[in-house]
């Protein structure tokens, strides 16, 4: 599902070139879900953005579901994330202005699916959100809000689920709900799962554990170790 083979990125700065990939490679197969830990700044982020079409790469490959998004325009981008990916950021990243039905409906309408808010609605009822289909984005509480993009997220059944920090702006209780509500989905569907977290206890429910660290990938960790892992994070 997802193949990376020697992926360079690196950005301009004032201050000059910044290199946030160097050489990354990973294989990641159909069904799999594979939690990525690793520093602050180590690139894990960046890597998600590679794999979604949202950034490109300066070297190597990037292929997607077998489909090698190099030579793909932005509009070309655009609809392989329509039809393959759902993502989950830690950040919501819900309209305000449009109610929860709306909002999880958008990617299925620009899909020109007809049963748009059909899906939508029952995407929201399998969250648990089915009483909260005509409240906006203001009148939710944070883990209705992440519920709400993560049905987002699944709607349209997508292959591959890029999850990013998915509980990083919930308490634990909260968090705990939504990551089962994740793991569940994601069962359901039989979608591939690429989840980011430096939380060691969530990254072991995946099947792998890779760790990222200076823009690098390093061996496979087993999902027992996980828990283990020390984590660097930035100072408060």
């Amino acid at each position: 599902m997802i193949d990376l083979a020697d992926v360079v990125l690196t950005l301009p700065s004032s201050a000059g070139p910044v290199h946030i990939l160097r050489g990354l490679s990973l294989r990641v197969h159909a069904g799999q879900s594979v939690s990525v830990v690793g520093p602050s700044g180590s690139g894990k982020s960046s890597m998600m953005m590679i794999v979604a079409g949202l950034e490109r790469a300066s070297a190597g490959r990037v292929a997607v579901g077998g489909q090698d998004l190099a030579g793909l325009s932005e509009d070309d981008l655009a609809r392989f994330r329509r039809e393959t990916l759902g993502i989950v950021f830690q950040d919501f990243h819900l309209v305000p202005t449009m109610t929860a039905l709306e909002n999880v409906a958008i990617p299925l309408e620009l899909a020109g699916r007809e049963d748009a808010f059909d899906r939508a609605g029952d995407a929201l009822r399998s969250v648990g959100l089915g009483h909260r289909l005509q409240h906006y984005p203001g009148q939710l509480s944070g883990g209705e809000q992440q519920r709400t993009a993560l049905a987002r997220a699944v709607a349209a059944a997508p292959k591959l689920i890029l999850a990013d920090e998915p509980t990083g702006n919930l308490d634990g209780d909260t968090g705990a709900q939504v990551i089962d509500l994740l793991f569940d989905l994601r069962a359901r569907h039989g979608s591939t799962l690429l989840l980011i977290t430096h939380d060691p206890n969530l990254a072991s429910r995946c099947e792998r554990v890779v760790s990222l660290r200076d823009g690098t990938i390093e061996p496979d960790m087993a999902a027992g170790q996980a828990a283990s892992v020390v984590l660097a994070r930035p100072a408060q």
